[in-house]
This record gives structure tokens, C-alpha cells and sequence, in this order.
């Protein structure tokens, strides 16, 4: 379970007990035999050692000490090395692990069903982070739990979770009003211009949302997003392939801190919306305060669409320097679209920059 700088640590700890113990440094080799009189402290600092979830879980055993000392101390867990039954695993030890703030139960295989979930609602009522991609055995249920138990929740990724519907989803934004990063890829039912209104409306501090593949996404939906989420700095509008330039120029418009956009697949892409991105960023210049760097657009995939131009996204390029084209960054992603080859970033200019500089000089 701990090997290498983990048993020197703990022998550390072992030498130094009559910190918290009485102060007879005799009893040493009586806390070799005695695991149950090591004081809490001691034990949770030799939880913190543990390498990983499976050790934890292991020691959880050796005594009552031990399981209250790993009850009290755990906030992270990851049962995703679990291949089998994970949902016997989270419904026997969830319950004793009540100060969890970070849990993973991402799955190859589909092992998580709605009672798991329910538990995990009602044990972990200041869970942050919650990973549940790939569950798509998941009903509503689990979504109605973790509205009414986990309202703390900052971080949550379903994506893959495809039976969840946009009721259910507009419901838990209701109580998990503190969420900044949303997984939805691929929750065709759930993520609708429903859901994204309900986000937009409750959850105004969201930085990042992928959207990937949920082709019932509008105009509709993402400029709700715009509006209601102005913190956005992440969105993944991937296979969205019913959004036109209006998202994206609400998107411009709206969220100033946006560094990262995916539309690869959304065909219906102009250049209405690339001269947007562009202008957005001389209008963010203005009105963010000096001290504050704004880098812009830093990622952006428009793969597949077709219908953009070169001197709009040599435009955009222009104004977003941190937009690049070349193999070595490859920031602008721009495969499928063999009308765009011509576009180069800033680097490509660079070398032409100092050779006239250089000139300059020599006269």
C-alpha cells in the first residue's frame, strides 16, 4: 500500500507519536501492535500516504480506528478501476465516506443504477465534483437526488448518460445553482434549448459546458447561454449541427472571457460569425481594464465548416494572436475545410518581421 518516500514518511510519523500521544516515547513499540490506540491525527495523516482508492478501502478493515479515521478524513475517491459491480461497491462504502468532495464513478461498462446514485445523494451532502460519464443505465431519478442532496456541486460530467431527459436537467439547475463545469456530451434528451435555458437562468457562473453531439441544440438554446452565462470561457458545440451564426455571435457579444469554442460539423457556419469573433475582440480590448490580460479566442475548431472563407478567418486570426495554424501549436483547427489552407497565424509572419527589422538595422 506505501512504498518508497511513503514508509519513510510514516516511520517519521511513528518516531515523532509522542507529539499526540502522552509523551512516553516507550510506548512506540507498544503503537506497532496497537494500531487502535494511534491517535486521529496520526491516522489521518497515514490515510493522506496512501497510494490509492483500493488501499484506502483496504485499511478501511483493519479497525474501527482505521474506518474513522478514513470516514472523517477522505474528500477523494475514485472507483472507476472497479470492472465489476461498482454499484454494490458505492451503495456499501458511499455511506461511510461522508465528507467526500470529489467522487468518480466513470465506467467502461455500464455497472452504476439509480439506488447508487441515491445513496450517493443522501451520504455526501458537500460533494463538488461528481463524475458519472457513461452510466446510461441512469434514469431521472438520479438526477432528482442529486438536485435535492447535492446542491453544492461545482463540477459534473454525465456525459454518455443518454436516458436523462431536459426535464429532469432543467430541475437539478434549480438547486445546483454553483455549477461551472457541465458534461453533456452526447445527452441527445436531455440537453435541449430547454435545458440550456434553465442553465442560462440559474447557473450564471458556468465557465465551461460541452455540448458535443447533441444535435437538438438551436440558436435558441446557446443564445440563452450567451446571455444568462456570461462567465463562459469553454463551449463545445460540436455535431451541433442545427446552430447557425447567431449563437455564435450572441457568443461574441456576450461572453468576454471566451477562450475556447468547438464547432466542428455545425455546416451552417458563415462568415458572419468569424467577423464577430474578430470584432468582439477589438471591443474587449477596450473594456477590459489594463491590468487584466484578455488573450482572446486561444482554441477554435471549426472543422467541416465548409462555407467559411480565407480572409474571414484570416481576420479572426489577425485579432485573436493566440489562434494558430502551425503544426507546432495547431490552436485553429481547420481540417475539412481545403478552402482554408491558405489562412496562416502569426508565426508565419514573424520570421518576415524580423528579416525587416534586421534590415532596418543594417541601414
Amino acid at each position: 500500500m506505501m512504498e518508497g518516500k511513503g514508509d519513510d514518511e510514516l516511520n517519521i510519523c511513528l518516531e515523532n507519536m509522542v507529539v499526540f500521544g502522552d509523551g512516553d516515547s516507550s510506548s512506540i513499540k507498544e503503537i506497532n501492535n496497537e494500531w487502535k490506540d494511534i491517535p486521529m491525527e496520526l491516522l489521518l495523516r497515514i490515510v493522506s500516504l496512501l497510494d490509492d482508492e483500493q488501499s484506502v478501502i483496504i485499511v478501511s478493515s483493519v479497525c474501527s480506528g482505521w474506518k474513522d479515521a478514513i470516514s472523517r478524513g477522505l474528500s477523494h475517491l475514485s472507483l472507476s478501476w472497479c470492472k465489476r459491480n461498482m454499484n454494490s461497491l458505492v451503495l456499501s462504502l458511499v455511506p461511510k465516506f461522508t465528507n467526500l468532495r470529489v467522487l468518480s464513478l466513470r465506467q467502461d461498462q455500464p455497472q452504476l443504477f439509480d439506488n447508487g446514485v441515491e445513496t450517493v445523494a443522501n451520504s455526501c451532502h458537500d460533494l463538488e465534483d461528481l463524475d458519472l460519464s457513461k452510466s446510461f443505465r441512469l434514469s431521472d431519478s438520479s438526477l432528482y437526488a442529486l438536485a435535492h442532496g447535492c446542491p453544492n456541486l461545482i463540477k459534473l460530467n454525465i456525459s454518455g448518460c443518454s436516458a436523462f431527459s431536459d426535464t429532469a436537467l432543467a430541475y437539478l439547475t434549480g438547486f445546483c445553482r454553483k455549477l461551472r463545469i457541465l458534461n453533456l456530451c452526447g445527452c441527445v434528451k436531455a440537453a435541449s434549448d430547454k435545458a440550456l435555458k434553465a442553465i442560462g437562468n440559474n447557473c450564471s457562473h458556468l465557465q465551461s459546458l460541452n455540448l458535443g453531439w447533441c444535435e437538438n441544440v438551436s440558436d435558441d438554446g446557446v443564445m440563452s447561454l450567451a446571455y444568462g452565462c456570461p462567465n463562459l470561457r469553454a463551449l463545445d458545440l460540436c455535431g451541433c449541427v442545427l446552430i447557425t451564426d447567431e449563437s455564435v455571435i450572441a457568443l461574441a457579444d456576450n461572453c468576454v472571457h471566451l477562450h475556447s469554442l468547438g464547432l466542428y460539423y455545425c455546416q451552417n457556419i458563415t462568415d458572419r460569425a468569424m467577423y464577430a469573433l474578430a470584432q468582439s475582440r477589438v471591443k474587449n480590448r477596450l473594456q477590459v481594464l489594463e491590468s487584466v490580460k484578455e488573450e482572446g479566442l486561444q482554441r477554435l475548431n471549426i472543422s467541416q465548416c465548409t462555407a467559411l472563407t480565407p480572409p474571414a478567418v484570416q481576420a479572426l486570426c489577425n485579432s485573436c494572436p493566440a489562434l494558430h495554424t502551425c503544426a507546432e501549436r495547431h490552436s485553429l483547427i481547420i481540417s475539412g475545410c481545403l478552402n482554408l489552407t491558405s489562412v496562416r497565424c502569426a508565426c508565419a509572419f514573424q520570421p518576415h518581421r524580423q528579416l525587416k527589422a534586421f534590415s532596418r538595422q543594417a541601414y
